[in-house]
């Protein structure tokens, strides 16, 4: 009797622990895939369309200080986002070259593109205006919008218009049309980065999208 005892109490520890290993090894990887592939950007999608419905009314018109440049197309703005003290903007349909990307690096033309948003909007107080295309939002949770200065100029189009940026061609917004011809214009007169940049210096999406840009 103890025989069988002791013989269930072996089988039992040895399904214990083949449960215990079929979880470590096939239901936990699949839990973390799920939540990788699926749960996160459902909860990020979530979260995203909360802030979309308080956007327009906490930001759109108002008049913010720029209290931080980030690089060329990102900034922050004096104002709680709910999580930090402050608010960061991604600057609406323009790229500038990175300056410290984690898989790019540092790409040409990308200090002076930072520079420059830096001295035009630093320490400004700016109207922050959102579009009636385009999402609120980016898929990191950044506010995508026009800077707009007291007198009327629009940072995101002075930024193309310099050739210190491209036209976001990625993305649809209502001025997609008018900021192409701001590119346009830039790389006819030579203007900024358009001077003597290098086709393999341009971003990928860019030479994907516009293959015969430089050739």
């Amino acid at each position: 009797m103890a025989r069988r005892k002791s013989f269930r109490m072996v089988m039992s520890r040895r399904r214990m622990y083949a449960l215990w290993a079929t979880f470590f090894f096939f239901v936990l990887p699949f839990v973390v895939v799920l939540d990788r592939q699926f749960l996160r950007p459902m909860r990020q999608a979530i979260r995203i369309a909360v802030w979309a419905s308080e956007d327009r009314k906490r930001y759109h018109g108002q008049v913010f200080e720029v209290v931080h440049i980030v690089d060329g197309d990102t900034l922050d703005i004096g104002v709680s986002d709910g999580q930090n003290p402050f608010t960061r903007v991604r600057l609406l349909g323009v790229d500038t070259p990175e300056t410290h990307h984690p898989a790019i690096g540092q790409m040409y033309f990308g200090p002076e593109a930072t520079e420059f948003t830096a001295g035009l909007a630093d320490g400004q107080q700016v109207t922050v205006l959102l579009d009636t295309v385009a999402d609120e939002r980016d898929r990191y949770g950044r506010l995508l919008a026009y800077i707009e200065f007291p007198d009327g100029d629009v940072l995101n189009e002075e930024i193309i218009r310099s050739g210190h940026g491209y036209a976001d061609l990625r993305f649809s917004h209502s001025r997609f049309d008018a900021y192409v011809q701001l590119m346009e214009a830039a790389i006819a007169e030579r203007k900024g980065l358009w001077r003597d940049v290098k086709r393999e210096q341009l971003p990928d999406w860019l030479r994907r999208r516009r293959p015969e840009l430089l050739r």
